[in-house]
């Protein structure tokens, strides 16, 4: 069924008060995500609607009301506070970083292009499914703190991955709602005369325009193509529509726009990266179209433009299995790429080699993973496991290499530290070990002391971050059950769940099959008694999201659902849906 498209053509503003307007330079940066008291500025705007609009504070300003507004506009604290969050920002903007004081001079020579099909920010922006865009967000944030001369390049998706909803029996539910950009952290980018700057895509018989929006990460541009603009029909409007949705030839033309479109977009904006960096093998087709676009620009052929080219190419891969890597059918290629491999100056047969670890097999599909490591100089996996693992998967590229000795090497993952330390531990960490471990988290001597903060304070810590946790899950889990059981629930059957002074433990993470979470049901009899042990209970919170055509995943959900319901678990496990 075909969904209402939105439009615009023009935006609408609200004018805050005067003494307000630094609330819309702090909404523009996403660096309020991983600054606490911007976020907290923010919340004492509204609490119950900062909630509500998914801490979006666009969106939050916009539905303030008026009376609120000027309220706030006479209010010398929250004045005092606006004021001090602003110009935390604009010190940290300004500030010298890592990145400058290691290698003077070189960020205005050097831009590294990170190329991702999903970007976890924040929950405001919703255009990630998993790991893979929370790592992508957290490094961009990263790169932002150290300074590092780096542009995020990504799809912006007008219905995200899928709002998660359960039916009474525990079976999960997809809703796509449709989002609005212009109420979002988001900026449509515009050339000199003001007009949206539009790109466009070959695709078999038509061309496909996306306009760019950029959102502002710290330091960090992240640049985002959108299709749905009037331009296109009706179909092509809809390619950017969902985050991993729609069929083979779908996820083609979405990678195609990423890849093409996205080298397309950076050139638009006056950017020439010096490295390009596939976070997995969606964005592969990059590699063709700034081979292309070298040639064009030097009258050089396709081999010399390669050459130079993939020495600006670095390939970072994530899948531990071979069918979780994008693979096409030559016969789709050949109508979708065709035209672009002519202007590249090779034949078809000579691209499909690129994307086949063996090239004299036409019977293989066409694989993006193999596609990104033929065109790097650099790959890696995303742990030392997993690195291995790779270098096994991949040895028929290199059959004279020793397995241990194929050329991928392992980085493993980290986090962005300030993005994921509570205000409660931010604070006892400012208070024992001083501003380093802000600064440089990396840096052991920043923890050093860490030994000596005083057991009660790190135990009170502790336990007020589990009893925070107890009483967001209570409340979630109420308004979920009540819109489940379409009653409302007694509070104090939700007040008898989970115990804030209990072990607790959680799993996040998406429900595939081979992330075996419930593994733990094999002993429900054993699970029980660790659950409900007279003087060692343990307490379980789950959450994540089953793929939607993945249905095995969907009974895992079902079935922990059955057990927390209908097997005596509820008490001491909770299944959060659409948990965030």
């Amino acid at each position: 069924m075909k969904h209402p498209k939105l439009s615009h053509a023009f935006e609408v503003v609200s004018e805050l008060p005067a003494p307000l307007r630094g609330l819309e330079k702090l909404a523009a940066n996403f660096r309020w995500t991983w600054h606490h008291e911007t976020r907290e500025l923010f919340r004492a705007i509204d609490k119950e609607k900062w909630d509500e609009v998914d801490r979006n504070p666009v969106r939050l300003i916009a539905e303030t009301s008026t009376e609120r507004l000027t309220k706030l506009a006479n209010d010398p604290g929250f004045l005092a506070k606006l004021q001090s969050c602003v110009d935390a920002l604009d010190q940290y903007l300004a500030a010298d970083t890592w990145f400058d004081r290691s290698f003077p001079g070189a960020s205005e020579t050097t831009t590294i292009a990170y190329f991702c099909a999903e970007f976890g920010i924040s929950e405001s922006l919703p255009i990630y499914s998993g790991g893979l865009g929370v790592l992508a967000g957290d490094h961009l944030k990263a790169s932002s703190d150290l300074g590092i001369p780096l542009v995020g390049v990504g799809l912006l998706y007008s219905r995200g991955y899928f709002r998660q909803r359960l039916d009474p029996s525990g079976w999960q539910q997809e809703n796509y709602p449709q989002y609005d950009f212009y109420q979002m952290p988001l900026k449509l980018m515009r050339d000199a005369s003001g007009a949206a700057i539009h790109i466009e895509v070959e695709l078999p018989d038509r061309l496909v325009t996306c306009q760019v929006w950029k959102a502002e990460v710290g330091r960090i541009p992240l640049y985002l193509l959108d299709s749905n603009v009037l331009e296109n029909e009706p179909t092509d409007q809809g390619i950017t529509d969902t985050l991993y949705g729609g069929d083979e030839e779908m996820r083609l033309r979405q990678e195609m726009i990423l890849g093409i479109g996205g080298m397309k977009a950076l050139r638009a904006a006056g950017i020439s990266p010096t490295v390009c960096h596939m976070n997995e093998g969606h964005a592969a087709f990059l590699s063709i179209e700034r081979i292309r676009s070298f040639m064009q620009d030097h009258g050089c052929d396709f081999a010399t433009a390669r050459q130079v080219v993939i020495n600006g190419n670095v390939f970072t891969t994530h899948t531990p299995v071979p069918a979780g890597f994008d693979i096409f059918q030559p016969s789709l290629l050949e109508k979708y790429m065709l035209r672009t491999v002519n202007e590249s100056s090779i034949s078809f047969p000579d691209f499909l080699d690129m994307g086949r670890v063996d090239p004299e097999n036409e019977g293989e599909a066409f694989s993006m993973a193999v596609l990104a490591i033929k065109n790097s100089n650099y790959v890696n996996g995303v742990s030392k496991l997993h690195a291995a693992v790779t270098q096994t998967m991949f040895n028929p590229l290199w059959p004279e290499y020793p397995e241990d000795e194929v050329p991928v090497e392992d980085i493993t993952n980290g986090i962005h530290t300030m993005t994921w330390v509570s205000r409660r531990f931010a604070e006892l960490f400012d208070d024992q070990l001083g501003p380093l471990w802000r600064r440089e988290p990396h840096n052991p001597s920043a923890w050093e002391s860490v030994d000596a903060i005083p057991d009660d304070e790190l135990w009170a810590a502790i336990d007020n971050g589990r009893s925070d946790l107890v009483r967001f899950v209570r409340k979630r889990l109420q308004k979920d059950l009540e819109r489940r059981q379409m009653n409302r629930v007694d509070f104090s059957m939700i007040s008898s769940i989970l115990d804030p002074r209990v072990l607790t433990i959680g799993f996040a993470r998406r429900f595939a099959t081979y992330k075996r979470a419930a593994l733990m049901l094999a002993d429900k009899e054993r699970l029980l008694k660790m659950l409900f042990h007279a003087e060692r209970p343990i307490q379980i919170v789950l959450a994540g999201k089953s793929h939607p055509r993945d249905d095995g995943g969907k009974k895992l959900i079902q079935d922990i659902v059955k057990f927390i319901e209908g097997e005596g678990g509820r008490a001491r496990m909770v299944f959060l849906e659409d948990y965030d």
